[in-house]
């Protein structure tokens, strides 16, 4: 019977409570209260913080007793160290630089509706973005969880805000999975109800949840760094002032001897003293006290930085710049393993959001049954646009058949609908100057610029033809401006009679049509150059 009793203990203390798997008729609108003002609170364990002390906090949180201890000794190594909260800034805000979207599950009209309304109840939410922030802080700590604040609005489930929960609100006691501490349960913490708490991990390695976190790579780092921080300041403080040396002449008497110490005082404290013609004052450099040319404070600081950017970052070309940084060969690749973290990152958030967010909006709204739409940030690098025209101009030139879809997506253009206006024709065989009919109808005085057969010439006869057309319509159009200075001529009138009536004329002679062919002209020749990459 003893034993029995045993066993029954052992399995409420340590036994994993199998959560609920039935999903919920409606959210859970109550909140948790697992956020008060108390949370600002800290033991401030890095305080007098040494190795011991340092083993006796992770293995704490190693057995799911003391989160509270690490989470708060973490918290404090980003406020403290500089260079950290530098790099574990960068790789958050990389991903919260990144567009995001969400996806229909399928091209049905149902999946449509279903990704509508996902993305517009996302972006109602107050503060999305900042949530995103909050789940990205388990990067450094290896989990965050934020409550979702559920509501009723127009008979639909909605999210109306989301919550940060301090890490060390968060108890892994007697479960396997989070729970939370509030007032009612300070100990071993409560379950949330089903889709109440979204609860993001950042795996730094494969192991449980209170092992994850990159700063808990980087304590130890942290710790050196602190120790030759503190050395190098005491260092600074006995030797940053010179050492004042006073010599006296053996002769010397004893008020002679207390004047010259009295004098080397007032030159620490007020830089001046009074001494006599037989002592001797000799600075010595604090400079001379160090061994070699290197500073082993520094180079101590400068490895453990330099040992934190890899955990966090991968690697250092991207941070830190002192000392001898590698080629810029060596420093691509370092961007590229950034960037692979950077994508990472991404989609473990895109899979939080969608597998703990956008599944209960769905179910509450549509059905438990219905497929969840995607999550996805737009992680793809920025093309050169300009470089990539080229390489399909140079390919549609070589007579590599391009399917116009492709082009299409890869400059994320939308295909023309049938009926609608376009700046260009889809798989017409002239360049994309634009001198064409279908894009700009150009005429002065009623002539075409480019003729009826211009769908087939090539860039040179473009030009030839724009040069005929235009001297073709110039004549027209200089006579039609001439024409009061020939009928002046006409009337056969004097040398001093044509002199007196040309200023007269010229407000007579219209240039409207020779303006405006010029003025078209001109715009097709650049086109022609801008389409031609001139």
């Amino acid at each position: 019977m003893a034993a029995n009793k045993l066993m029954e203990l052992w399995d409420s203390l340590w036994k994993p409570r199998a959560r609920q798997e039935r999903p919920p008729a409606r959210p859970e609108t109550r909140e948790l209260a697992a956020v008060s003002v108390r949370d600002r609170w800290s033991s401030y364990p890095s305080e007098s913080l040494t190795p011991s002390r340092v083993s006796t906090i992770l293995k704490g949180a190693d057995y799911g007793m003391d989160m509270r201890s690490q989470a708060e000794l973490f918290e404090e190594m980003e406020e403290k160290d500089a260079h950290l909260a530098s790099i574990l800034q960068t790789r958050k805000l990389a991903v919260m630089g990144l567009e995001w979207r969400v996806q229909p599950a399928d091209d049905g009209p149902e999946a449509k509706k279903i990704q509508e309304f996902v993305e517009g109840a996302l972006q109602a939410v107050p503060r999305f973005n900042l949530a995103l922030f909050d789940l990205l802080d388990s990067v450094g700590k290896g989990y965050a969880a934020v409550e979702i604040l559920w509501g009723v609005q127009g008979g639909r489930a909605m999210v109306e805000g989301l919550q940060w929960i301090h890490p060390k609100k968060v108890t892994f006691l007697n479960s396997l999975t989070p729970r939370l501490l509030t007032d009612a349960e300070p100990v071993s913490g409560v379950e949330p109800p089903p889709f109440k708490l979204a609860f993001h991990q950042s795996k730094a390695r494969s192991g449980h949840d209170t092992k994850n976190g990159v700063i808990r790579v980087c304590v130890w780092m942290y710790l050196l760094k602190n120790y030759a921080l503190k050395d190098w300041a005491r260092f600074n403080e006995l030797f940053g002032i010179p050492l004042r040396l006073g010599k006296y002449d053996p002769s010397a008497t004893q008020t002679d001897r207390d004047n010259l110490l009295a004098a080397l005082k007032s030159l620490g404290s007020d830089a001046a003293g009074v001494i006599s013609t037989s002592t001797q004052v000799e600075f010595v450099e604090a400079g001379q006290r160090l061994s070699g040319k290197t500073n082993p404070f520094e180079v101590m600081a400068y490895f453990c930085n330099r040992e934190m950017s890899k955990a966090v970052l991968g690697q250092t070309l991207t941070t830190d710049t002192a000392g001898d940084t590698g080629t810029y060969s060596a420093a691509k690749i370092h961007e590229a393993v950034r960037r692979d973290i950077l994508e990472a990152d991404a989609e473990a958030l895109a899979a939080t959001i969608r597998e703990q967010l956008i599944r209960p909006l769905v179910g509450f709204n549509f059905g438990w049954d219905k497929p969840l739409p995607w999550f996805v940030f737009n992680v793809e690098e920025q093309k050169d646009l300009k470089a990539l025209s080229e390489t399909y101009k140079n390919l549609i030139g070589a007579g590599v058949p391009v399917p116009v879809a492709h082009i299409y997506k890869q400059f994320s253009i939308p295909a023309p609908a049938e009926g609608e206006e376009v700046a260009g024709e889809p798989g017409g065989g002239v360049s994309p100057l634009g001198m064409r009919r279908a894009i700009l109808p150009l005429r002065a005085g009623g002539l075409e610029l480019i003729p009826q057969d211009a769908q087939a010439v090539k860039a040179h006869q473009e030009l030839e033809n724009l040069t005929q057309a235009v001297l073709a319509e110039s004549g027209r159009a200089v006579a039609k401006m001439l024409a009061p200075v020939q009928a002046m001529i006409g009337r056969g009138e004097s040398l001093e009679a044509l002199r007196a009536g040309l200023l007269a004329a010229y407000p007579e002679m219209d240039a409207a049509d020779l303006g405006e062919l010029l003025y078209q002209a001109g715009l097709l020749a650049w086109m022609k150059a801008r389409a031609e990459g001139a």
